[in-house]
């Protein structure tokens, strides 16, 4: 019967999609571990990077740098927004356009004009489709970043706030927390504002430096931004090869499912189908008596 045969046919392709998406899974899964290591790797750098940053910022005065002072007036913002540059990783890239969004209609409320760097080509085609000011994007980059192309996006950004082109700079990207979570996260890059450390708390270093606290800490600062950067690099690719897991495990266990109610309903039909044929058979039979 033509309904049998339709009832397999859609069997058959859901099963060729359930192949499709656990070897998707596990593409996903052997990407994860290498850039999990990556980022488990660089996270203690960056933890005690941002330890000494604040140890010496909280002995400083912050009109020592101007990257660390304040503007009266901040009319000019720029945000680096980092996606994914594929697909088929569940709500990751759209809850960090809705985040973005909503944080630039924010700044737009208060006065401010709000210009992106993009990182990934689902939110470049996003906000250049909606005309949102793109100053620049970067697509297909995941996984040869290094730290020469994290300091020239630094440098960029630092001139660009030397320069009075931009007043304030912050960063949105996913920040990896666990496989089930991944947390858009809004960061502050430029001036820069290090952690507070409390006065008194127990087990603060004391830091000896050479030639001189100061120096160390104006040539630390640039550096921070980059760190921040290649930082958020590492978290968001993470997060995307978590996320992409995530769905297409879930994506085969709906599959499944799907499978076993076609089946079902295959079995119905072709138990109706016999059922029919001997009713007609009998039926025929008792007519030649």
């Amino acid at each position: 019967m033509a309904t049998l045969r339709d009832i397999l046919r859609k069997i058959g392709a859901v099963k060729k999609t359930r192949q499709i998406t656990r070897a998707m899974n596990m593409v996903a899964a052997a990407k994860l571990r290498s850039t999990q290591g990556k980022m488990e790797n660089f996270e203690p750098y960056a933890r005690k990077f941002s330890e000494v940053l604040s140890n010496l910022a909280s002995r400083m005065d912050p009109d020592i740098h101007p990257l660390l002072m304040k503007r009266e007036e901040a009319t000019r913002v720029e945000l680096v927004h980092f996606t994914a540059d594929r697909g088929l990783c569940g709500s990751f890239n759209m809850n960090l356009i809705t985040k973005a969004e909503k944080w630039i209609g924010e700044q737009r409320a208060a006065g401010k004009e709000c210009s992106l760097t993009l990182v990934g080509k689902k939110g470049r085609d996003y906000f250049r489709k909606r005309d949102y000011p793109v100053t620049a994007s970067h697509v297909n980059i995941y996984g040869a970043v290094d730290i020469a192309f994290v300091n020239q996006m630094a440098r960029d950004l630092i001139h660009r706030y030397m320069e009075e082109e931009i007043d304030e700079a912050y960063m949105i990207y996913a920040r990896f927390v666990s496989m089930v979570k991944q947390e858009p996260t809004l960061v502050k890059l430029i001036p820069i504002e290090p952690p507070k450390v409390e006065e008194g708390v127990p087990g603060m270093a004391e830091y000896l430096c050479e030639p001189g606290a100061e120096g160390l800490l104006i040539d630390l600062l640039p550096k921070h931004i980059a760190v921040q950067i290649l930082n958020a690099f590492f978290q968001n690719e993470t997060s995307e090869h978590a996320a992409r897991m995530a769905a297409m495990d879930n994506a085969t266990k709906n599959c499944s499912e799907m499978i076993d109610n076609l089946t079902l309903v295959y079995n119905k039909a072709r138990q109706a189908a016999i059922t029919a044929e001997l009713m007609d058979i009998v039926g025929g039979a008792e007519a030649l008596r």
